[in-house]
């Protein structure tokens, strides 16, 4: 089955958010392999925004992996608590970082990501995996990005 992401009408941030998750609903309904929907989000939030760089890194053991992305070749594994996504999942909590250069352990897997914005991703109280999107732009993402992206993990979540 073809499905197509369209939301070429849309013009600020949060219309195309508001058109994109229905459509991710849509994608993700009958569909219960979480590697599978996480690969159809990361390319239609990159296929929508044009953001570098968007993925999934999966808990496994004490360390975070690589899962689905779209973009340049990424970091295949993080430690705990280490950079920006390994903090959001000790923390348990959405973080923005408006200049990765300010952000204290940042890991360096793209000299051109500029900023970032990681999401994590729930079973039941634990984080399971982190959705971690990167712009080449200082200072891209904000709250209604984080409104939005939490949305979005939360289509996963209740798959």
């Amino acid at each position: 089955m073809s499905h197509s992401i369209d939301i070429h009408l849309a013009s600020s941030k949060q219309e195309k958010y508001q058109s994109l998750l229905p459509q991710l609903k849509a994608l993700l309904e009958g569909e219960t392999d979480t590697i599978a929907n996480m690969a159809n989000i990361s390319a239609a939030l990159k296929q929508t925004f044009g953001f570098y760089w968007v993925g999934f890194y999966i808990v496994k053991k004490e360390e975070l992996v690589l899962g689905p992305f779209q973009g340049t070749i990424a970091c295949t594994r993080i430690k705990y608590g280490k950079g920006v996504c390994g903090t959001a999942w000790k923390e348990k909590r959405t973080v923005i970082v408006e200049d990765v250069e300010q952000f204290p352990g940042h890991i360096a897997c793209d000299a051109a990501s500029r900023s970032e914005i990681v999401v994590p991703l729930f079973y039941r109280d634990d984080v399971v995996a982190v959705l971690d999107i990167d712009s080449e732009h200082l200072n891209h993402f904000d709250e209604t990005d984080a409104l939005f992206l939490q949305q979005i993990v939360k289509l996963l979540e209740e798959v």
